[in-house]
């Protein structure tokens, strides 16, 4: 199965938060957090519909200005999220320049900002000097911030000592190509296979006539039926910044439950549990015991505190190890076989680890 979108952490684990999400097949791509990003390319940040930001701390969101700077001059819109006092930010960041020549610019920031139980939203544009305009009118808030045809993205406030938000995505189902019957109808690859899916997405009457080419026209179900095999979608989970509470550990696990992937920080070593409690971050075996709960597919690890520098290694296999701590009681692990099989389960950027 080819994957609808591709996920990488653009930095290491003891630099800035930013996980790029890019779509397979499309010039689109999400970011969730909006750390330092300089290892983006411009073509990269040009894709960008959506931003997700956990808090506003520098780190999660210095990469902003880079952002807006790359994409001022496009005509686009970015959407972006973050938690209460995030639309004071985003004026606080445009605020600081001045915006005398922008106003043929066509760019749009729609700044949503996710309170309990309300979303407030304000537009920024450039034809209005990046000023903020007549707030939008404020939507109900139930975990659900983005709904599209192929999936929707979800949201829920954790604790920081500051509210901080956490994501989750989810793919409403995944369209595989078959190419050997592709081949076998003499179907060209090309544009019309994103417009397939999103037909199919959006549950148009299978009757609905389909072109693939001028002169290729088939019904939209019997199509599909044919050069099409529907499997679960992809699911992902995004979590940073947070303080391991019974409140923040039930909403961690409901979001990252049965995901494929979950991005979770792992920022103490467990010997050092109170200092992670006095900074409201997470230990090792914290983040590995509540991905282990949540029964996702694979752990990444991420955003270690700079006292273990010469110890990444030690981080990854703590955290592994609260992963996997279940099925080795279980089975009491004597194969090295085994073990090597339930490590894949757990992503590690550090060369022998």
């Amino acid at each position: 199965m080819r994957p609808s979108f591709h996920m990488r952490l653009v930095n290491g684990p003891f630099d800035d938060p930013c996980l790029f999400l890019s779509f397979a097949f499309e010039k689109r791509a999400f970011l969730f957090d909006l750390g330092e990003c300089h290892k983006l390319t411009a073509r990269d940040l040009l894709k960008v519909s959506h931003v997700f930001v956990s808090h506003t701390h520098i780190d999660h969101f210095i990469g902003f200005d880079r952002l807006l700077r790359i994409v001022l001059s496009r005509n686009k819109t970015i959407k972006l999220f973050g938690p209460p006092g995030f639309i004071a930010n985003i004026e606080g960041k445009l605020r600081g320049y001045t915006w005398n020549l922008i106003k043929d610019h066509a760019l749009i920031l729609e700044v949503s900002e996710i309170h309990p139980g309300v979303i407030k939203k304000t537009v920024f544009s450039c034809a209005h000097g990046l000023l903020p305009g007549v707030d939008a009118p404020n939507m109900p808030f139930y975990c659900q911030i983005v709904k599209e045809p192929g999936f929707t993205v979800y949201a829920d406030i954790l604790e920081h000592k500051i509210p901080c938000l956490g994501f989750r995505m989810e793919e409403r189902f995944h369209v595989n190509m078959i190419k050997e019957k592709m081949d076998a109808l003499n179907l060209p690859s090309g544009p019309w296979i994103n417009l397939f899916k999103k037909a199919l997405f959006e549950k148009k009457d299978p009757n609905t006539p389909f072109y693939v080419t001028d002169h290729q026209q088939y019904p939209l179900g019997e199509l599909a039926q044919q050069i099409a095999c529907i499997t679960p979608g992809q699911k992902i989970a995004y979590i940073t910044d947070v303080i391991y509470s019974e409140k923040n550990r039930e909403r961690i696990i409901r979001l990252a439950k049965g995901v494929d992937v979950l991005f979770i920080e792992s920022a103490f070593l467990h010997k050092d549990k109170i200092m992670a409690e006095k900074k409201y971050h997470l230990t090792t075996v914290q983040a590995g015991s509540m991905a282990r709960e949540a029964g996702v597919g694979r752990m990444e690890v991420f955003h270690f505190s700079t006292r273990y520098m010469h110890a990444a290694q030690i981080v990854y296999q703590e955290a592994l190890d609260a992963f996997l701590e279940k099925e080795c009681n279980q089975n009491r692990l004597n194969s090295g076989d085994t073990i090597l099989r339930n490590a894949r389960k757990i992503s590690s950027p550090i060369p022998g680890t």
